[in-house]
C-alpha cells in the first residue's frame, strides 16, 4: 500500500544547514512512559549484540534538521538511526543532527503512537509539516516504522520511488528491517520491572536479540551452575 502524497505548485527548495545556535528546540515532555523505554531497548538489544560503532548515531527525541524554503524545520522522531555521523569536538554537545551535513542521511526512524497523537500518518505539505511527509519527501528516510503499543500494531514502510510502501510481516509477525539487516516484531514480556509490548530485533535465523539485562541474567544461572554466587563477585 502506497500512501500517495499529493503534489503542491511550487516544490520546496531543500537545504542542509546547521542548526542556528539561538534555535530554540521544544523542550516537551513524552507523551507517556513507555515511549522513552521502547526507545531504550531497541538500542540495548543491538549495543549487547556488538551491533552499535562509534560511528553511528541513535537517538530518542532527537531533533532532525532541515531547511526548507530558508525556514528550518526540526522533527524529533522517538527513536532513529543514521549509519555514519561526522564526529563533534568534545567540548561540544551535539544537540541536533542535519544530515547530509553533518553525516549520512537517517537510514531508520520510528515514531510510537500515543493515546492522542495522531500526526505520525500526516502528509501535511505545508509548515509545519506532518511527520510521514517530513520523513518520506524532506528527509527521504529509507523505513519508517511506526508503532502502536496499546493495539499492539506494526507498521512498517520502506522508500520505493520515492514514495512509502507497506511491508508483509512474515509467518512471525515480524518485519524485514534492511538497513540493520535484522527482522522487527512484537513482544510481550517484561524488561526491567515493566511488563508491556515490546518491540524486538530478531536475526535471519529467527534468534531473538537479548538485552543486557538477560545477558546477564544467563550469565548468573551458569555461574550458580558451577557453584559460584554471582552476587558475591560485585
Amino acid at each position: 500500500m502506497v500512501l500517495q502524497i499529493s503534489s503542491i505548485k511550487n516544490k520546496p527548495i531543500i537545504t542542509w544547514e546547521a542548526l542556528p545556535a539561538n534555535f530554540l528546540l521544544p523542550d516537551e515532555p513524552v507523551e507517556n512512559i513507555q515511549q522513552p523505554n521502547l526507545a531504550a531497548a531497541i538500542t540495548d538489544a543491538l549495543g549487547a549484540a556488538g551491533l552499535i560503532q562509534p560511528e553511528m548515531l541513535f537517538g530518542s527525541n532527537f531533533g532532525l534538521v532541515a531547511s526548507i524554503d530558508n525556514r528550518t524545520i526540526v522533527k524529533a522522531p522517538d527513536w532513529f538511526y543514521a549509519p555514519n555521523v561526522y564526529p563533534v569536538r568534545k567540548e561540544i554537545t551535539r544537540r541536533s543532527y542535519t544530515p547530509n551535513l553533518e553525516g549520512d542521511p537517517v537510514a531508520i526512524v520510528m515514531e510510537f503512537i500515543s493515546e492522542t497523537e495522531g500526526s505520525e500518518f500526516s502528509i501535511r505539505a505545508t509548515h509545519p509539516y506532518g511527520k510521514l511527509y517530513f520523513y518520506e519527501q524532506i528527509l527521504q528516510v529509507p523505513t519508517y516504522v511506526i508503532y502502536d503499543p496499546y493495539v499492539p500494531s506494526l507498521e512498517v514502510r520502506c522508500l520505493q520511488n520515492g514514495h512509502y510502501v507497506l511491508q508483509e510481516a512474515n509467518a512471525q509477525g515480524q518485519v524485514w528491517i534492511p538497513e540493520l539487516e535484522l527482522f522487527l516484531g512484537i513482544w510481550s514480556g517484561t524488561r526491567l520491572g515493566q511488563s508491556m509490548n515490546w518491540l524486538r530485533w530478531c536475526d535471519r535465523s529467527g534468534k531473538l536479540l537479548l538485552w543486557s539485562a538477560e545477558k546477564a541474567e544467563i550469565l548468573a544461572a551458569k555461574l550458580r551452575e558451577l557453584g559460584i554466587d554471582p552476587d558475591a563477585l560485585t
